[in-house]
C-alpha cells in the first residue's frame, strides 16, 4: 500500500516523509534492534516504541520503508534531525503497537 495510506490508517503525524506514494510492503513489530536488522522485510512498515537516534541506523541497515513510532512515542531531537538529513521515512501514532498493526492490516 502507499505510504500516504499508512499515514491515514494510523491517524499518524509525520516526522519525515520523502514520497507519500512510496509502496510499503508487509510489516515488522519489534524493539530489539538486532532482531529488526536481521528479520524485518525490506520496504516494510516497522512498528516500534524506540525513539532514539539508533532507530535511524537500524532502519537504514534493514531497508525498512517507514518507521512507525507507536503508543505516543515521539522521536527525540537527534532522531528527528537524522531522519530528515538521511531521508528516512518516520511517522508517529498514538495507537498501541497491536492496534496499529491491526489497522495497518485492515483488521480493526
Amino acid at each position: 500500500m502507499k505510504l500516504r495510506e499508512v499515514i491515514e490508517k494510523l491517524n499518524a503525524t509525520t516526522v519525515n516523509v520523502s514520497d507519500p506514494e512510496k509502496e510499503i510492503e508487509g510489516g515488522y513489530a519489534g524493539d530489539f534492534l538486532s532482531f529488526v536488522m536481521g528479520k524485518a522485510p525490506e520496504n516494510c512498515a516497522w512498528f516500534t516504541v524506540m525513539s532514539n537516534v539508533n532507530v535511524a541506523g537500524v532502519a537504514t541497515l534493514a531497508g525498512t520503508g517507514v518507521v512507525v513510532l507507536c503508543e505516543g512515542a515521539k522521536a527525540d531531537e537527534n532522531l528527528s534531525a537524522r531522519v530528515k538529513r538521511e531521508d528516512i521515512d518516520l511517522i508517529e501514532t498514538d495507537y498501541d503497537i497491536y492496534t496499529a498493526v491491526l489497522k495497518y492490516n485492515n483488521a480493526d
